[in-house]
């Protein structure tokens, strides 16, 4: 099995409805979201997806939400801006987004850091 990585960041503000702390509060983080697709074999050229491609739909995602608060950002208008509803966010617009790969790779899973030790990951 091959695996590859792809890792961007980005700065948003948020607060967490119904959650009873500090996180109650409006502030932000330096997010850090890795992207992660898996696959029995590589294309033609020994590649199991191109990483300008992951890149790009990434830095598409990343640019909807740089510099928001994400409370007033659909879908978290409604849904609480969690890091582990994030990481749902960045894979259903990931898969949307990226090429089907004829070898069969695919997302395996979307990680996202609030804090250099705190991350909530989405696998499908």
């Amino acid at each position: 099995m091959f695996e590859v990585t792809v890792d961007e960041s980005f700065a948003a503000g948020h607060a967490l409805r119904g959650y009873k702390g500090k996180c109650e509060n409006v502030h932000g983080h330096n997010y850090k979201v890795r992207l992660t697709l898996v696959g029995e074999s590589l294309d033609s050229i020994g590649l199991l997806y191109d990483f300008v491609h992951v890149k790009r739909v990434m830095k598409a995602v990343i640019e909807s939400l740089d510099h928001k608060f994400l409370n007033d950002f659909p879908p978290f208008d409604s849904v609480n801006p969690s890091a582990e509803n994030i990481a749902k966010y960045f894979y259903e617009q990931a898969v949307r987004q990226l090429p089907a790969a004829s070898n069969g790779a695919r997302i395996s899973g979307v990680t996202v850091w609030e804090t250099d030790v705190t991350a909530a990951t989405y696998r499908p």
